[in-house]
């Protein structure tokens, strides 16, 4: 700061030398005056000068050293009392831009909370012609287009869902409800879900429920599953088989889905949670949003659920949700 303030006030230190200068020449032309008088008038302002900036910059730097601080800091009451009419600027348009930020933020988080809603309301206005349109397709006799009704019937599902947990995601907090569930309910709730693309591809499902009720939330953990269990039935092969197992592992309950496909690269599996991320192995797949994973990972960390990912090349992947104990959601509650 001391070096700022000194390159600040550059143009007064060099005045000040040029007016020591000018009278020492002075005094050297004009024979009538006193060198040593001179030198000694030149050897005092030096000394009151430094004094004056020494002043002058505990005085002035404290204000400007605040704001040089400051990092994320917002909040205009906490800078220092302006000590000159420049700092009272600088302290007053800070302010008014602060103001005016604050300002602006609130209408856009009302903007966005605005559209936020309208387009949930939509979600569910569209969720009734298509509940509608499944009835319809449920009455087509010919089996082949039935079947090719229903798959792109329930990609129409499945990313209406998507989405509509996507816009919930930020406000996960406030609608958590901790209760005992029962697996073996959702998770063949879920794989009903996807029959006829599981159908269409000739895929089983082999159901391991050792433990058949965990403590988490109903809605996000059939969210959670409904995205691996989609994801698996994707990538795996043509009449292969999914396996869904429920467990103790480590004192915690564990809950795992493994399919049969070609597995994820070693150097995509950092990057399967990133939002957009689409693998390497599929980049040029149209239909991948690459948020499925991205959303499932952030409800399992709302929820305090580990997920584990293991992927083998050319013999498929396993995803491990690892539950906490009650204890752990009582600490967490603060209670």
């Amino acid at each position: 700061m001391i070096r700022k303030f000194l390159v600040e006030r550059a143009s007064w230190i060099g005045l000040f030398v040029f007016l020591q200068l000018l009278v020492l020449l002075i005094a050297y032309l004009d024979p009538s005056i006193s060198v040593n008088s001179i030198f000694y008038y030149v050897f005092l302002s030096i000394i009151l000068f430094t004094i004056f900036l020494f002043f002058r910059y505990q005085r002035e730097s404290k204000f400007f050293k605040a704001f040089d601080e400051r990092e994320n800091d917002i909040d205009p009451s906490s800078l220092p009392e302006p000590s000159s009419p420049f700092e009272k600027i600088v302290e007053e348009n800070f302010s008014r831009s602060i103001g005016l930020a604050r300002q602006q933020a609130v209408q856009n988080d009302l903007s966005l909370e605005h559209e936020k809603d309208e387009l949930v309301a939509w979600i569910h206005e569209v969720k009734t012609p298509l509940t509608a349109m499944h009835l319809i397709i449920d009455r087509i006799n010919e089996e082949q287009i039935k079947k090719q009704l229903t798959y792109e019937w329930l990609r129409i599902h499945l990313l209406l869902d998507q989405q509509l947990h996507q816009k919930r995601i930020p406000s996960i907090e406030n609608d958590l409800y901790i209760e005992k569930v029962d697996l073996e309910a959702l998770v063949f709730n879920e794989i009903h879900t996807l029959r006829s693309w599981c159908m269409q591809k000739g895929i089983g499902f082999d159901v391991q429920l050792h433990v058949p009720s965990v403590l988490t939330d109903a809605k996000w953990l059939s969210f959670i599953i409904r995205q691996l269990l989609s994801n698996a039935v994707k990538y795996s092969i043509i009449s292969s088989e999914i396996i869904v197992k429920s467990g103790v592992m480590d004192g915690h309950i564990f809950l795992s889905v493994t399919d049969n496909g070609p597995g994820i690269k070693e150097r995509d599996l950092p990057r399967i949670y990133e939002k957009g991320f689409t693998s390497t192995r599929d980049h040029y797949n149209q239909e991948a949003s690459g948020m499925g994973l991205y959303l499932a990972k952030k409800a399992a960390d709302s929820l305090k659920v580990q997920m584990d990912v293991a992927s083998f090349p050319e013999k498929g992947t396993t995803f491990t949700l690892k539950f906490p104990t009650e204890n752990e959601f009582l600490k967490i509650q603060g209670v």
